[in-house]
């Protein structure tokens, strides 16, 4: 079972490492569900870690319906991403008509090679998940994040099921939203996802300290000990799979 975590700043991208991750999405702006990290964020990360590393690919907040110099962005910041030894990206491009925007994810795709490539969750938006599914992996992703179209993974969890199914080992499929230590055994022994994505973060007492909480403004840092029992979670559910394969 591999774990994802999401991040947003060097010392919970060491907790996330240290905690036995296999891999960390870095982003900043998470209040924004995720943008583009600057180029010495994504640096100093790099030089923190030894797992992989994927950094998101999103110039703004909002929708994912992007104009062609926003596209230029994001084909400039992708290669930012390979120039500073990251593992891969995360991205994702819709049509106006809540569809995947087959072509131009191709063309992204294409420039990040060799890098990995996930489709983040975009694609929960789209209005048919099974032919959203077809479009990502005609575009060449390695691997879609979702909730199965739903607010949380837990409330997807029929769905995730579905395109776990679908995806033939033809894509992976990664679970995500609202997942924690104490959901994730039975979401993967329903779904069969082998990949799990979680923030796992929590607000910092520093917040406070300084004043920022009153300003609206909050610290959230991911915790080691957090990413363990996580990590545990999601061992234990693998060994109750090859159990039961046993059986």
């Amino acid at each position: 079972m591999n774990v994802e975590i999401c991040i947003d700043s060097v010392e919970s991208a060491i907790a996330a490492a240290r905690g036995g991750a296999k891999r960390v999405e870095l982003c900043s702006a998470l209040s924004e569900g995720g943008i583009t990290p600057s180029a010495g964020l994504i640096s100093t990360v790099r030089a923190a870690i030894d797992i992989e590393l994927f950094v998101i690919i999103r110039p703004r907040g909002g929708d994912f319906v992007y104009s062609e110099s926003e596209l230029e962005v994001m084909s400039r910041d992708i290669e930012e991403a390979k120039a500073r030894n990251a593992d891969g990206v995360v991205l994702g491009i819709l049509t106006a008509n809540r569809e995947i925007d087959v072509e131009r994810t191709r063309r992204l795709v294409e420039l990040a090679r060799p890098l990995g490539v996930t489709f983040h969750r975009a694609f929960d938006v789209c209005n048919d998940l099974g032919r959203a599914l077809e479009d990502v992996i005609s575009a060449g992703a390695d691997r879609v994040l979702t909730s199965g179209g739903a607010p949380d993974a837990d409330s997807g969890m029929d769905q995730l099921a579905k395109l776990q199914k679908a995806a033939r080992g033809r894509i992976s499929i990664m679970a995500g939203g609202g997942i924690r230590p104490s959901n994730v055994r039975a979401l993967a022994l329903k779904t069969g996802v082998g990949e799990v994505h979680s923030s796992l973060s929590k607000s910092s007492d520093e917040s406070a300290e300084l004043g920022s909480d009153q300003l609206g403004h909050r610290i959230y840092l991911v915790l080691e000990d957090d990413v363990r029992a996580f990590r545990g979670a999601a061992s234990a559910t693998a060994l109750d799979a090859e159990m039961d394969v046993r059986h």
